[in-house]
């Protein structure tokens, strides 16, 4: 991972092995290094969608960077996490602010049309409803373990709320070449996992 993080800011190696340190935090079981990594690699195999490639891969660096279970704006304390680390080490005001709009795009999903660089984050964010069933299951058991103080009368529900927001949505997937498939098969994962949610007793 750290090469990872060199390919795009050589010479900056503390700020990246921080990076990861927050991802690997003790409490974490799916935003983690793998959800980094993953993210990574649908963004570096889609680099060609966005207008700025890097801007796109910092984004995924920072945008869970901070990440407390409870929390109501870990996205935006995330982004200004970014904002002043990549003020510290050069860049320009400009792209600084494009890598926390980013950040602070996952927080909905919501992006604008024209986004290139928003829509391949967001993509890569999501990429793991798409995935098969076994990978979905452990995704969402992850999930369920970083709300291990939840009861489940509250959890179930309350999960089955933020999915069924997610399987409304117009577009689930919105710039990479196989969205259509990755719909499809994302829709079907939100489904299944929101009848077990509603239906376990």
């Amino acid at each position: 991972m750290i090469e990872a993080w060199r390919r795009i800011f050589p010479g900056a190696d503390a700020v990246g092995r921080d990076l990861l340190a927050r991802y690997s935090e003790p409490h974490r079981r799916y935003h983690t290094p793998a959800h980094l990594a993953r993210m990574l690699e649908v963004i570096d195999a889609h680099a060609e969608l966005a207008a700025d490639p890097d801007a796109v891969r910092l984004a995924a660096w920072f945008h869970d960077a901070v990440y407390d279970t409870f929390a109501p704006d870990n996205e935006e304390r995330s982004a200004s996490l970014a904002s002043t680390t990549l003020a510290a080490l050069g860049f320009s005001p400009e792209r600084t602010a494009e890598v926390a709009r980013l950040v602070r795009l996952t927080a909905g999903h919501n992006v604008e049309p024209g986004d290139r660089n928003g829509a391949l984050l967001a993509d890569a964010d999501l990429a793991i409803l798409a995935s098969e069933a076994a990978d979905y299951a452990g995704y969402a058991a992850a999930v369920r373990a970083e709300y291990a103080a939840v009861p489940d009368d509250v959890f179930r529900p309350g999960r089955a709320a933020i999915l069924r927001k997610l399987a409304d949505l117009p577009e689930l997937f919105r710039i990479v070449p196989a969205r259509a498939e990755w719909t499809a098969r994302a829709r079907a994962n939100l489904e299944s996992e929101i009848a077990s949610l509603l239906g376990a007793r």
